[in-house]
């Protein structure tokens, strides 16, 4: 399935019926009164979250959306049937904008959450309506009103717990893949990962949560270097964030340089996302083989006050501790029983 988490719709609600001039025409009743019904209203234009959604491939094609009009009205009283209102379903998470001003309208981030998005236009009244006493032939009724009519910009915000981030090769997907039961595609070349990829990781008696692999940033993203900004509303909404460094390139000169790039790109992009918790991950260890240099890396990438871990995705090496750990941080507890046993696989407890 092709991943899109943006897109531009135009949506226009129904307009509503008309008002009907009629007049009774019964046999022995010379005078009949006016009995000219109500059209009906138009059906508005909704949108629901559904977790059967994980993408806006739906509004790929299709740019207007438009909810069926209300019938007019008619003779011997009879009302307009409304127009049945056209709900869009949209993925949890997803966040509706003016296509013009930028201004949020809707953030439907829980299950089942609706939001009008356009509302039906009322149906005009009937002659029947305008009777009074000085007034008992009214010749006249209301048109329907027009229904709503917007520009709209969709954005997918992914509902992800623990966000991945670091530089490209930096080993998220291995990571992800060695975690959870995703399956991303793994290559040794940059941006492997065009996609953010999503795994639900179940570990121990700890709640399930979900990972998000986000595709690699490099330095000038937020100028739209690489594959810029695109994906960072992903990990906008997540708890917190594990960042994945490549130990084994890391550059003598600047041990913390690989860090602090992605951290000058979170900056630019959201301060709120730049002091948003997280765990350093210093992968790749297997292709290092100086421990003392390891522990003496470890320890400098320990002044930015964050949890530090050494690991190996591809051997799958300490990453019990780091999953130990995103538990802690994730449901806001120290300590956990959890009780895992040596052949744990990502696979356990599904």
């Amino acid at each position: 399935m092709k991943f899109v988490d943006e897109v531009k719709v135009r949506i226009l609600a129904g307009n509503g019926g008309h008002g009907c001039v009629s007049f009774r025409r019964e046999k022995y009743v010379p005078f009949g009164g006016p009995d000219g019904g109500d059209g009906g209203k138009g059906g508005d234009v909704i949108f629901e979250a559904t977790p059967k959604k994980h993408t806006l491939l739906d509004f790929r094609y299709r740019h207007l959306f438009q909810a069926p009009k209300g019938r007019h009205g008619s003779g011997q009283n009879r009302h307009g049937k409304g127009g049945d209102d056209l709900v869009l379903q949209v993925p949890v998470g997803s966040v509706v904008k003016d296509l013009h001003s930028g201004e949020v309208l809707a953030d439907l981030s829980e299950p089942g959450q609706i939001w009008v998005a356009a509302q039906g236009g009322e149906g005009g009244k009937g002659n029947a309506r305008f009777v009074s006493s000085t007034r008992q032939a009214p010749r006249h009724a209301e048109d329907g009103a027009e229904g709503e009519y917007r520009e709209l910009q969709l954005e997918l915000k992914l509902l992800a717990d623990v966000g991945l981030v670091g530089l490209p090769n930096a080993g998220k997907s291995t990571l992800i893949a060695a975690i959870s039961a995703a399956k991303p595609k793994i290559a040794d070349y940059p941006f492997t990962t065009l996609v953010p990829n999503l795994g639900v990781v179940q570990y121990g008696d700890a709640p399930a949560f979900v990972v998000a692999d986000i595709p690699g940033l490099i330095e000038d993203a937020h100028l739209g270097a690489g594959l810029g900004t695109r994906f960072l509303r992903h990990i906008e909404r997540t708890r917190i964030l594990v960042h994945l460094i490549d130990v084994s390139q890391l550059p003598e000169e600047n041990l913390l340089e690989p860090y602090h790039t992605i951290q000058r790109e979170l900056a630019a992009y959201s301060s709120e996302l730049a002091d948003k918790g997280r765990i350093i991950v210093l992968n790749k260890v297997d292709l290092v083989h100086d421990d003392q240099w390891l522990h003496a890396v470890a320890r400098e990438y320990e002044r930015e006050g964050w949890p530090v871990l050494l690991i190996s995705a591809h051997r799958r090496k300490n990453l019990q501790e780091l999953l130990r750990l995103m538990v802690q941080k994730v449901f806001g507890e120290e300590e956990r029983n959890e009780k895992v046993p040596d052949d744990w696989s990502p696979l356990s407890g599904e």
